[in-house]
C-alpha cells in the first residue's frame, strides 16, 4: 500500500512568506519597480537595466574592466548589473539568460560570459533552497535545503571576499576568473541535481538515490563526488533518523510519508482469526517502490525488525533495544557501519519475539494441543463423541443444530482424558455447507496447480453432518501470526478427511460384528460368507488408508517440523516451517490429487453403503443356501420348510446374492482401477509407495 503525497496533511506557508517578497532571494527578479536608468531608456528591471545613460563602450577598456568586475559581482548573487542584465527564459523557471551591452570590448565580453554558468548555478540553487524548504516537500528535501544554504553561505562569503580585494584596486577580471573557478565545478555539478529533482518532483528516497547516482557519475572529479557525497549524507540524515525509530522501537514516525514502508491502519490484529489470506501479516506493513539503493539489499529485513518489535509492543512487552554510541543510525558510507546496526537489531528483535511467541505464549504447546484434536492425535474424546452425536450428525445439514453438537463435544472432552488437557475449552466445533470434496475445488493454496476443479467432482446426493462436521480452534495474538485463519483451514481440511474415515471405519466394524454374530451357524460357500469376505477387504482398505495417513503422513511429518521449530531463528522461519508441514500433509492425504482423491472417495462411498445394507443382506440371507448348489435343490430342500419361510427365501434369494455380487464386483474394480494410479503417481510422488504396496495388497486377496 502506497499513500500518495497529496493525501498528506501539511502545515501551510505562512501568508507573510509571499506578501513580503524581500525575505526571499528573488526579490530582485519579481519586483516590478524601475530604476531611474531604465526610466530613460523605458525599460523595466525585468527586461533590461544598463544603469547609464552612455554606453560601456565609450570607456577605454580600464575602465570596462572596473565596470564589468563592479557588475559581475553583483550577478554572482542574482542581481542585475549596469550592463549585464538577467531574463527568465520563457516557459522555464529554472533557465536564466544572462544579456551584455553589445558596444562591451569583445574580451571582456568572452570573460563575462564565463562566469555566467555559475550565476546561474547559484540562481538556481537559491531558488530550489526556498522551495523546498516548505513542509510540503518533505523531512529529505528539508535537510538537503539546509546542507544547500549551508554552501551557498560560503559561497556568499567567497564572494564578499572578492568584493573587498576589488575594492582595495587588487582584483583584475582574470583573476576574479582565477579565484572562481573551484566553486564553479561544485555549483554546476549541484545545479544538475537540483533541476532533475525539481523537474521529477523529487521527494524522499529518489533525492537520495539520485545524490548518489550523480556522486558515482562525478567519480572523476575527487572534489564534486566529495560535495555530493556530503550532501547525500545530509540529506539522508533525516531519513535515517525514521529508520532508526522504526529498527529500534517498530515505530513509522514518517509524517511525509517519505519511508519505504508503508502502514496499512485498516487491517488489525484481530482480522488474522477471521481473514483466510492472512493479510495483516504480509500487509499491515509492506515495502514501497522507493527504496534507497543504499538500503535496498536489507529493505527485506528492516521491514521484518520492525514488524517483529511492533508485535511485541502489541503484546503490553517492553521493548528496550540495548542502546550504544555504535547503535545510531546518523551515517551511511564505505565502512558499512549502518548494516551492522541493522543486523544487530534484527537478531535482538528476532530472538526476543521468538523467546515471546514460545516462552509465554506456550506455542509448542498449542500446536500439540491442535495435533491432539484435529489430527486425531488423541482420539478417545472423537469416539465417545461420535457415539453421542451420532443422531444428529445423521441429519441434513439444515436440521443441524451446532448448539447442540458443541454441547456433546464439550461433554466428551469432559468425560475423557482430553479433560487434563487445558487448551480443550479452545475447541469449538462448526458445520461447513458444502462436502469436502466442493470445498478443496474452492480452495486457494499457494504453489499448487492440482488442487481438484470444484465443477469437476461430484456432490453427494444427500449431505449430512458427517461429510459437512469439523473442529475449529480459537487461536489468540500473537498466536494467531502462526495458526492463522488459512493455517486453520487445512488442519479442518485434513480433520474432515481423518473424520469420515474414521466414520467409514466405524459403519464396516458394525457390519463385522453382525457377521461375526451369526459364525456359529454353518455359512460356508454361502451368500453370507461372500459377504463376510467382502466386509473384511473394506475393513482392510480403510484400515490401510487410516494407517498410511496417520504413521506414514502426519506422525513422521510432525516430527521433522518439531525439530525444525526447535532450531527457528525467526517467527518467519516458524511460519514457513509449519506452512510447509501443512502443505507437505495435504498432498501426502491426497487431498491435493484429484484423480487419487476421487477414486477413495468412490471407494468410501461404496464401503458405506455395503454397511448400510449389510443388516438387510444377513437377516435376508441366513436360510439361503450354498451358492453352488442348483435350483432344483433349492425347491427340493423347500418342501420341508413352512410355507412363510419358503416364500422369504423364493423372494430374497436371488436380490440378495445379486447385491453382494455387485458390491463385490463394484468394489474389487474400483480397487484395481486405483492400483494402477497408485503406482504411476509414486513415480512422481514417492511417499504414495507404501500406500500402493497395502492397496493392492487388499486387490489380490479378492
Amino acid at each position: 500500500m502506497e499513500n500518495s503525497s497529496s493525501a498528506i496533511q501539511c502545515p501551510s506557508t505562512p501568508r507573510w512568506n509571499s506578501n513580503r517578497p524581500f525575505l526571499t532571494g528573488r526579490f530582485h527578479q519579481e519586483t516590478k519597480t524601475t530604476s531611474r536608468f531604465a526610466e530613460t531608456k523605458g525599460l523595466s528591471v525585468d527586461s533590461l537595466s544598463l544603469g547609464s545613460e552612455n554606453a560601456i563602450g565609450c570607456y577605454n577598456p580600464a575602465v570596462q574592466e572596473l565596470i564589468v568586475i563592479d557588475d559581475l559581482l553583483s550577478v554572482l548573487f542574482g542581481i542585475e548589473g549596469r550592463y549585464i542584465s538577467i531574463k527568465r527564459v520563457r516557459g522555464k523557471v529554472d533557465s536564466f539568460s544572462f544579456q551584455v551591452d553589445t558596444s562591451m570590448d569583445l574580451a571582456l565580453q568572452e570573460l563575462a560570459k564565463r562566469m555566467f554558468p555559475l550565476c546561474e548555478s547559484f540562481m538556481l540553487i537559491n531558488q530550489f533552497v526556498e522551495s523546498r524548504s516548505q513542509f510540503k516537500n518533505g523531512l529529505v528535501n528539508h535537510a538537503f535545503a539546509a546542507a544547500l544554504r549551508a554552501l551557498l553561505l560560503d559561497y556568499q562569503a567567497m564572494v564578499a571576499q572578492l568584493e573587498h580585494q576589488f575594492r582595495l584596486g587588487r582584483l583584475s577580471l582574470q583573476g576574479l576568473w582565477f579565484y572562481c573557478q573551484p566553486m564553479m565545478g561544485s555549483l554546476q555539478a549541484l545545479s544538475t541535481v537540483i533541476q532533475k529533482a525539481s523537474a521529477n518532483n523529487f521527494v524522499g528516497s529518489d533525492v537520495l538515490n539520485l545524490l548518489q547516482s550523480q556522486a558515482k557519475a562525478m567519480a572523476g572529479d575527487n572534489a564534486v563526488r566529495s560535495l555530493l557525497e556530503k550532501m547525500a549524507q545530509c540529506a539522508s540524515n533525516a531519513y535515517l533518523s525514521i529508520l532508526e525509530r522504526w529498527v529500534y522501537e517498530g515505530v513509522i514516525d514518517d509524517p511525509y510519508s517519505e519511508f519505504f514502508i508503508a502502514e496499512n491502519k485498516t487491517l488489525q490484529k484481530e482480522s488474522l482469526t477471521q481473514d483466510y489470506d492472512a493479510k495483516y501479516w504480509r500487509q499491515r506493513y509492506s515495502l514501497k517502490d522507493g527504496i534507497p539503493s543504499f538500503l535496498a539489499n536489507i529493505a527485506g529485513t528492516i521491514l521484518t525488525t520492525g514488524k517483529y518489535l511492533n508485535v511485541m509492543r502489541e503484546c503490553g512487552h517492553h521493548v528496550q533495544v540495548p542502546a550504544s554510541e555504535n547503535t545510531k543510525l546518523m551515517s551511511f558510507g564505505t565502512n558499512h557501519h549502518y548494516l551492522e546496526c541493522v543486523k544487530s537489531a534484527y537478531d535482538f528483535a528476532s530472538g526476543e519475539l521468538l523467546n515471546l511467541v514460545k516462552e509465554k505464549y506456550d506455542l509448542m504447546g498449542k500446536l500439540r494441543s491442535i495435533k491432539h484434536y484435529l489430527l486425531l492425535d488423541q482420539g478417545d474424546f472423537l469416539v465417545h463423541f461420535m457415539d453421542i452425536a451420532r443422531d444428529e450428525l445423521t441429519k441434513k445439514l439444515e436440521d443441524i443444530s451446532v448448539e447442540k453438537l458443541q454441547s456433546l463435544l464439550d461433554l466428551a472432552l469432559r468425560t475423557t482424558a482430553a479433560a487434563a488437557d487445558p487448551c480443550h475449552e479452545d475447541l469449538t466445533c462448526c458445520v461447513e455447507t458444502s462436502s469436502l470434496l466442493k470445498r478443496l475445488g474452492t480452495l486457494d493454496i499457494e504453489n499448487s496447480s492440482t488442487v481438484p476443479d470444484g465443477n469437476d467432482l461430484e456432490e453427494p446426493v444427500n449431505v449430512t453432518g458427517l461429510e459437512t462436521f469439523t473442529l475449529s480452534y480459537k487461536v489468540r495474538w500473537p498466536l494467531s501470526i502462526v495458526i492463522s485463519r488459512k493455517a486453520l483451514a487445512k488442519y479442518q481440511l485434513i480433520f474432515r478427511f481423518l473424520f469420515h474415515c474414521k466414520h467409514v471405519e466405524r459403519q464396516l466394524g458394525g457390519a463385522w460384528q453382525v457377521h461375526q454374530g451369526i459364525r456359529s451357524l454353518k455359512m460356508r460357500g454361502t451368500a453370507i460368507s461372500r459377504s463376510s469376505l467382502l466386509c473384511r477387504s473394506m475393513l482392510k482398505f480403510i484400515n490401510s488408508l487410516l494407517h498410511y495417513l496417520t504413521f506414514e503422513v502426519l506422525e513422521p511429518n510432525w516430527h521433522v517440523m518439531h525439530n525444525r521449530l526447535q532450531t527457528a531463528k525467526s517467527i518467519d522461519e516458524v511460519i514457513q516451517h509449519h506452512d510447509f508441514f501443512l502443505d507437505k500433509c495435504l498432498r501426502e492425504c491426497l487431498l491435493l490429487l484429484p484423480e487419487l482423491l476421487k477414486k477413495v472417495e468412490k471407494l468410501k462411498s461404496l464401503c458405506l453403503q455395503y454397511a448400510a445394507a449389510t443388516q438387510w443382506l444377513i437377516s435376508s440371507s441366513i436360510d439361503i443356501p450354498r451358492l453352488e448348489e442348483s435350483v432344483d435343490s433349492s425347491n427340493a430342500s423347500s418342501k420341508s420348510r413352512s410355507p412363510s419361510h419358503a416364500l422369504k427365501l423364493s423372494s430374497n434369494n436371488t436380490n440378495v446374492t445379486d447385491s453382494i455380487l455387485k458390491f463385490e464386483k463394484e468394489f474389487n474394480t474400483e480397487l484395481q482401477s486405483l492400483g494402477p494410479v497408485l503406482s504411476s503417481s509414486s513415480q512422481a510422488e514417492p511417499y504414495l509407495t507404501h500406500l500402493a504396496q497395502c492397496i493392492l495388497g487388499v486387490g489380490n486377496e479378492q
